[in-house]
This record gives structure tokens, C-alpha cells and sequence, in this order.
């Protein structure tokens, strides 16, 4: 039964999420021969305040970006 766990920052629609979900179920079937059917998958969204990179919060990251 493989279970994935996707952690990304907040803000995904629920159109991204569901077209996430089948595209990873849909290459754990071809690549590793699972049966949908036993595939779970977990969205975490991350608040930005939360999640750190580049050295620095990704708020933070991204406000220099676009600055």
C-alpha cells in the first residue's frame, strides 16, 4: 500500500490538489505496478511563516523576490 506525503506552501485550489493526487497515483501504478485503489496520498499545506529556505522563512524569501 504506498502512502505519499506532499508537503507544499499554502494556497494550492482544489483543482491542483485532485490533479495532483491522480497524477501521482497514476505514475505509482505504471512505475511500481500499484492498484490505485490502495494508494493514499496526503496534501500538507505549509504556511509560508512556516516552511524555511534559502537560509530564510519562504515569506521572507519571496517578498525579495518581488521586491
Amino acid at each position: 500500500m504506498p502512502y505519499l506525503n506532499l508537503k507544499v506552501t499554502a494556497g494550492l485550489t482544489r483543482k491542483q490538489k485532485a490533479e495532483l493526487v491522480s497524477d501521482f497515483t497514476d505514475s505509482l501504478a505504471r512505475v511500481l505496478g500499484k492498484k490505485p485503489e490502495h494508494t493514499h496520498i496526503v496534501i500538507e499545506e505549509v504556511a509560508e511563516e512556516n516552511w524555511g529556505f534559502a537560509g530564510m522563512l519562504t515569506d521572507e524569501y519571496r517578498r525579495g523576490e518581488n521586491s
